[in-house]
C-alpha cells in the first residue's frame, strides 16, 4: 500500500519544506551489531559510496562476523530512504522462499505428527536464500560503486577472521548439539567439538571464495556456477529438496512500505511478509485515541499491552504472504481500525487472550541482526537480516562457507499446533511452494520536517514490541541512546503474559498490572540488539547508538573523500 491514503497533506508539505535536504557536508552515521561491520560501512562511504553501497558492505560483513545471526544462506528486509526534497521510500523484500517441492505437510510423518528436528536442523529446514540476490540488487539499482568494491570488506573479514565474543558463545551454546551433528559446521565454528574460547579467531576462507564468486559474477556467482552447483549437490544428498529451478525463480521484490501519520511525524515501516508495520500502525494509532497517560505509568503500560495483545492476534489470524493470501492491509493499517482496537480496551481490566478467540499456533526464531545508517546526502537504510535460529539450520555446505537458514520454521509448519517459541499463527502462513514465511522483522523510520529516526532490532517475535518502544522514545524526544537501551516489555497474545526484561517494571508497576489481571513474568536480563541513527535537521546534526546489550558499535564521522 502507499502512504498517501492516510498521510495528511499538511504533513507532506512540512516534509517537503524540510530545513535541510541533507546532513552537513561529509557527515555519516552508522550503527551495526558488530564493530567490524560498522567499520566496513564507513570504509565504503569514505570510498565514495552511498548509503546503499554501505548497506551491501554492512550486510555482507555481518554475515561473516555474526554467523549466528545472518549470512548468505539467509535473507532479510531493507528499508531505503532516497534523499530528495520529498524523500522516496522503498522496501526491499529479500525474504527466503519455500522450495518448489515444499507443501503444507512437509514435516509430518506417516502418523501425521510434525517432526520438529527436521523442521529446525539440516537442509530440509532451509528455504531458498534471498540475501545474495538482495546485495546484487542494491548494488546494481541503487549503489554508486561496483559490487566487488562493496564486498571487499566482507572478503577481508572472512580471510583475516574475527574474534569470538561472549555473545558468540552464548548463542553457540543454545545450538551446540545441532552444530556438533554437522561436521562442516563443527569444523568451522567449534573447537574440538566444543565452543571456542573468547578471543579465538574464526576464519572462513571458503566463504571468502563464495563472496569473490559473487563479486565477479553477481547473482550467478551464488545461484549458478560452481557455488550454486555445490549448494544443490550437498542439499539434495543430505535430504533437502532444493532444485536449480528454485534458484532461477528467486526474485527480490520491491514493495511499498507501510506509512501512516503520527503526531507531526510519518512512520515508515515494513509491509507484508513482515507483520511489523501493520502491528505498529495498530498500536501507535490506537494509543493516540485513548485517554492520555503519563509515559511509564500503569495506565500507559496497560494500554500498550492490550493493544499489543490485539495486533498479535491479528498477526496470528490474518497475516501471511500477501502474494499468496488475501490480507486486508488497507483496513488493518487505517486509523479507523486502530480506533476500533482501542475501543475494545477496558481501562480497568486485562482482556484474557482466550476471550479474543484461540487460533492455531507457530513461532519464529529469535536471532537476527540489524543495522541503520545515513550518508552525507541524506540517503538512509534500515535493514534487518536473519537465518532464523542461531547458526540457522546448523548445517554448512562444504567448500562454500554458507550456513543454511532454517526459515521454513517461520511458516506454520504445524498449522494445528505450535513450534519453537510459541507465537500464534495458522493456515494463512502455512507452507506453499514459492511462498515467503511471515516475519516480525521491522526496519523502521520516522520522519518529520525537523528530524529523521532510523531503527530496528533482532529478537524474533519481540522485534515489533522493541521497535514500538524505541519509536515511542524517539517521539518523546529522548536521545538515541535511550531508544536502544531502555528496559523492555512484551505481550504477543499467546502465551497470555507480559514478558519483561529485568528492570523494566518496578514493584509498584508490577503489582498494579497484576491487580488488573495481567500475568507478568521475567524474560531474562537482556534481549534484543537495537541499532539506531538520528538526524536532527534543525541543528543539522547526526547521532548513532548501538544497543549496550550487544557487541555492536555506532558512530558519526566526517566522510574521508576518496582520492
Amino acid at each position: 500500500m502507499t502512504g498517501s491514503r492516510f498521510f495528511p497533506a499538511f504533513l507532506a508539505l512540512l516534509l517537503s519544506a524540510s530545513l535541510h535536504a541533507a546532513p552537513a557536508p561529509g557527515q555519516q552515521a552508522v550503527a551495526t551489531a558488530h564493530p567490524v561491520a560498522t567499520e566496513a560501512a564507513h570504509q565504503i562511504l569514505d570510498a565514495g559510496g552511498n548509503a546503499f553501497d554501505a548497506a551491501v558492505a554492512a550486510a555482507a560483513t555481518l554475515g561473516v562476523v555474526e554467523p549466528y545471526g545472518s549470512g548468505l544462506g539467509g535473507g532479510g528486509f531493507f528499508l531505503l530512504r532516497q534523499a530528495g526534497i520529498q524523500p522516496d521510500y522503498v522496501f526491499i523484500d529479500a525474504r527466503e522462499t519455500a522450495p518448489g517441492r515444499a507443501h503444507r505437510d512437509l514435516y509430518r510423518d506417516a502418523d501425521g505428527q510434525v517432526q520438529r528436528d527436521i523442521a529446525l536442523n539440516g537442509p530440509l529446514a532451509a528455504a531458498i536464500p534471498g540475501l545474495p540476490a538482495a546485495l546484487v540488487h542494491l548494488a546494481e539499482r541503487y549503489g554508486r560503486l561496483p559490487l566487488a568494491t562493496s564486498l571487499a570488506p566482507a572478503i577481508e573479514a572472512a580471510e583475516a577472521g574475527f574474534e569470538v565474543t561472549e555473545r558468540y558463545r552464548l548463542l553457540g551454546g543454545f545450538r551446540l548439539a545441532a552444530m556438533q551433528r554437522d561436521p562442516e559446521t563443527a569444523r568451522l565454528f567449534l573447537r574440538e567439538n566444543g565452543l571456542p574460547e573468547v578471543g579465538e579467531l574464526i576464519r572462513q576462507p571458503e566463504l571468502a571464495q563464495t563472496l569473490r564468486a559473487m563479486a565477479a559474477a553477481g547473482r550467478q556467482g551464488f545461484y549458478a556456477g560452481p557455488v550454486g552447483q555445490r549448494l544443490l549437490e550437498v542439499v539434495q544428498a543430505e535430504g533437502g529438496i532444493w532444485e536449480q529451478a528454485d534458484f532461477d525463480a528467486y526474485k527480490v521484490i520491491e514493495r511499498q512500505p507501510v506509512r501512516f501519520a503520527l503526531q507531526s511525524h510519518e512512520v515508515i515501516s515494513a509491509p507484508l511478509p513482515s507483520a511489523g508495520g501493520i502491528a505498529l500502525a495498530g498500536v501507535l494509532q490506537g494509543q493516540a485515541t485513548l485517554p492520555p497517560a503519563e509515559r511509564g505509568s500503569v495506565a500507559w503500560t496497560h494500554q500498550l499491552v492490550e493493544l499489543m495483545r490485539r495486533v498479535y492476534r491479528d498477526r496470528a489470524v490474518m497475516l501471511g504472504d500477501a502474494d499468496f493470501v488475501e490480507v486486508p492491509v488497507a483496513r488493518l493499517t487505517s486509523p479507523e481500525y486502530a480506533r476500533s482496537l482501542a475501543e475494545s480496551v477496558d481501562p480497568d481490566r486485562a482482556t484474557p487472550s482466550a476471550e479474543l478467540g484461540l487460533p492455531t499456533g507457530f513461532s519464529e526464531g529469535d536471532n537476527t541482526t540489524h543495522f541503520s545508517l545515513i550518508d552525507a546526502d541524506g540517503n538512509a537504510v534500515a535493514a534487518t537480516l536473519s537465518i532464523n535460529l542461531p547458526f540457522g539450520a546448523a548445517f554448512t555446505i562444504p567448500g562454500t562457507g554458507v550456513i543454511l537458514n532454517n526459515e521454513m520454521d517461520d511458516f506454520a509448519a504445524d498449522p494445528d499446533g505450535r513450534n519453537e517459541y510459541g507465537l500464534a499463527g495458522g493456515e494463512v502462513n502455512a507452507i506453499a511452494p514459492g511462498k515467503r514465511p511471515l516475519s516480525s522483522m521491522t526496519p523502521t523510520m520516522l520522519e518529520s520536517a525537523e528530524e529523521l529516526a532510523v531503527l530496528g532490532t533482532p529478537g524474533g517475535s519481540r522485534i515489533i514490541s522493541m521497535v514500538l518502544l524505541g519509536t515511542l522514545e524517539a517521539l518523546a524526544g529522548e536521545p538515541v541512546e535511550k531508544w536502544v537501551s531502555r528496559p523492555r516489555f512484551h505481550h504477543q497474545y499467546l502465551p497470555d503474559r507480559i514478558q519483561i526484561e529485568e528492570g523494566a517494571f518496578d514493584a509498584q508497576l508490577h503489582d498494579a498490572l497484576e491487580a488488573l489481571g495481567h500475568r507478568v513474568e521475567s524474560a531474562g536480563r537482556d534481549y534484543g540488539d537495537m541499532q539506531a541513527v538520528y538526524w536532527n535537521k534543525r541543528d543539522n546534526r547526526l547521532d548513532a547508538a548501538s544497543d549496550p546489550r550487544g557487541v555492536g558499535s555506532a558512530g558519526v564521522r566526517r566522510q574521508l573523500m576518496a582520492d
